[in-house]
């Protein structure tokens, strides 16, 4: 297998864009043999010749013009690999907070493309609800984080705007009971919205679990003891969702994503991540609903 060397495709850029060896070894900061030596070791490696030396100055043959584009993207790519990797704007740590129920599908996703692309970057991850994340973030404990709520807000952006959805156990038949039994996390930015509509429809329901514990109301709703709103795409493999027009509409909600603008290199990665995983998502919605 014959590799290009990097250093001598450098040396073959300062030449076409100097147009002369002498000018590009003062570039280089090379002696003009050095660089001489270099462009003859590279026309000896393709056993092409990338320059034509017949003038006073020196131009590209087809070959020098056809490599040429090459060249420079190797160059290019070698230099931001180096810097991405071993520059100090690209180290450091990174705290992200999302809500429980938005964690999947994206997220691991997002962490695992910037361990890769930014191994220096410690990316940490905080879950937790809305109100938190948003009291968090104004305080500057966290650097950017996802919202669900009905509208963004101050300096907010919509990534996704997602149904908000009853659902029961598989097969099960508690959406079916009056009074209709709701199991609500006491901190959820869903539980007014639920309330409020059941409330304007006249729908007869009582409190079943009322809990800190997300887990909690999960085992509760799979045991078929209650029902739950939650985003639509986002509930446990073991919910189902509850046939539209039975229970009362809990319209749309919108994911959101805050930043901190206070290290803009080392988080607009992340945040371009997010907006391209979210984007996704929304195509694969679009093509799932036509």
């Amino acid at each position: 297998m014959r590799n290009l060397d990097i250093t001598t495709l450098r040396s073959f850029l300062a030449v076409a864009d100097a147009g002369g060896v002498t000018r590009a070894a003062g570039f280089l900061n090379l002696t003009q043999s050095a660089v001489s030596m270099q462009l003859k070791r590279l026309e000896e490696t393709l056993g092409l010749a990338l320059l034509d030396r017949s003038g006073r100055g020196v131009s590209l043959t087809p070959a020098g013009e056809q490599l040429l584009k090459y060249a420079r993207k190797m160059v290019e790519l070698n230099d931001e690999i180096y810097a991405r990797l071993t520059l100090q704007d690209w180290e450091g740590e990174i705290v992200l907070g999302v809500p429980h129920d938005v964690v999947y599908p994206v997220i691991p996703r997002v962490m695992k493309r910037m361990q890769r692309d930014f191994p220096r970057v410690r990316l940490q991850l905080l879950s937790s609800y809305t109100a938190e994340l948003k009291d968090l973030f104004a305080r500057g404990a966290v650097d950017v984080i996802l919202t669900t709520e009905a509208e963004p807000g101050e300096n907010g952006e919509t990534l996704l705007d997602v149904p908000l959805r009853w659902y029961g156990a598989l097969g099960g038949t508690a959406w079916k009971a009056r009074p209709l039994r709701i199991a609500f996390s006491r901190r959820c930015g869903f539980r007014p919205v639920a309330i409020a509509m059941m409330e304007h429809e006249g729908l007869e329901w009582e409190l079943a679990v009322d809990s800190e514990s997300d887990r909690t109301i999960e085992v509760s709703v799979s045991a078929d003891l209650a029902v739950t709103p939650v985003l639509e795409g986002h509930a446990p493999a073991h919910f189902e969702l509850i046939p539209g027009g039975v229970l009362p509409d809990l319209g749309m909600q919108k994911i959101c994503l805050y930043a901190s603008g206070a290290r803009p290199q080392i988080v607009e990665p992340l945040l371009e991540s997010l907006r391209s995983e979210f984007c996704a998502l929304r195509r694969r919605s679009d093509m799932a609903a036509e």
